[in-house]
């Protein structure tokens, strides 16, 4: 895959990533009933920030840079808030005991900038500005902190993970009477493997970029 490739996956992801970052705050999903309280919102936040900032760093090889598209664009998205936040201290890095940890210290005026960096991903998407979306991509969303790196290798080495996991996806099962669909049911497999094969074999037709 070449660079330019690279940058626009990294770019199209990364904007299905804001949407639902600036949104999850959002009080209306409380008031229809998607989540119970904003904590879940500001949990996400704090994932989400971890996991961009440093957790996604033990898939990495000491020296390498961010290769794949979705770590770039997580990269970006927390870099990008990080460092547009600091004059407020909207996100800081708190040490603790020789370790670093990631501390969200306004959730609003984090939602604020991810609906900003939505904005600004957005126009560099509708006006093709390769230019602009190459320099947030090569800034914030390639390069690697390697003293940080070290850190979280070192940490995360105690926990004998993986750093990669993978998961299965529930299949929609539609509920039909008298021809209408009246409700859709979720039916989960734990075979990873074969949901995988399944997927190979019903979807293959697919074209790999679309």
């Amino acid at each position: 895959m070449g660079k330019t490739e690279r940058i626009r996956r990294a770019l199209l992801v990364q904007q299905a990533d804001l949407v639902a970052l600036y949104y999850i705050l959002d009080p209306k999903l409380v008031e229809i009933g998607v989540m119970p309280s904003l904590e879940v919102g500001k949990a996400e936040y704090d994932s989400y920030l971890m996991n961009g900032l440093m957790t996604q760093l033990t898939r990495i090889k000491p020296g390498d840079q961010i290769e794949e598209a979705h770590m770039r664009n997580r990269a970006l998205n927390a870099y990008w808030v990080y460092e547009k936040g600091k004059a407020d201290n909207v996100v800081s890095f708190e040490k603790i005991d020789g370790k670093n940890y990631v501390q969200i210290n306004d959730y609003e005026k984090l939602r604020t900038l991810f609906g900003e960096l939505l904005r600004e991903i957005q126009r560099i998407k509708s006006e093709g500005d390769y230019e602009t979306g190459k320099s947030l991509v090569e800034t914030y969303g390639v390069k690697v902190n390697a003293e940080l790196h070290k850190e979280v290798l070192e940490r995360y080495a105690k926990l004998n993970l993986k750093p990669y996991k993978g998961f299965v996806q529930p299949k929609l099962i539609a509920v039909e009477e008298n021809g209408e669909i009246t409700d859709v049911k979720l039916e989960y497999t734990h075979d990873f493997y074969g949901q995988m094969l399944e997927y190979g074999k019903e979807y293959s037709f697919l074209p790999p970029i679309n």
